[in-house]
């Protein structure tokens, strides 16, 4: 056999024999809907549901590469204080950005965000997808909403809706 069809074999055992990330994209496209959220804190092991039992939030995944998340701690109120609107900023979070698929992780290059300290910085989350779930683990990092905790990681779970 010719190297040439040699070398075209090979390919193509290696395009059929391993998922395309062509194919995880159009499984994480669309509106998925947030069940749990948690950060796991780096020292200790311990896991704190930060935005509380019932988050809200959503993740949405366009066809044109562009990712959108807004997601929200339980028992928000309209603020009565100065303070009280500083400190919404505490119980959510919100970033888009063109995203690009990396075999088991997503890269976000953030163009908007609810931080401005994220917009120009490349965000890294690990996914897993399991039928109509979306698995995600960040990065190790500090997160600006609890950075008195040290290094930790988020923790979510979404379920598709369209």
């Amino acid at each position: 056999m010719s190297t040439l069809k040699c070398l075209v074999a090979i390919v193509g055992w290696l395009i059929a024999a391993y998922p395309s990330f062509a194919d995880d994209r159009e499984k994480v496209i669309g509106i998925w809907k947030l069940v749990s959220q948690e950060i796991e804190i780096q020292a200790t092991g311990q896991k704190e549901p930060v935005f509380g039992r019932s988050p809200t939030g959503y993740a949405i995944f366009t066809a044109e590469g562009r990712v959108m998340f807004v997601l929200t701690g339980e028992g928000r109120k309209p603020p009565q204080t100065v303070e009280d609107r500083a400190d919404l900023l505490n119980s959510m979070a919100a970033y888009t950005g063109m995203y690009r698929l990396e075999g088991d992780k997503w890269i976000t290059k953030v163009d908007v965000a609810w931080n401005p300290e994220w917009v120009g910085t490349e965000q890294t989350r690990f996914f897993r997808l399991d039928g109509d779930r979306l698995q995600v683990t960040s990065t190790w990092r500090i997160m600006p909403n609890w950075a008195d905790k040290g290094m930790q990681r988020s923790l979510l779970v979404f379920e598709k809706t369209k």
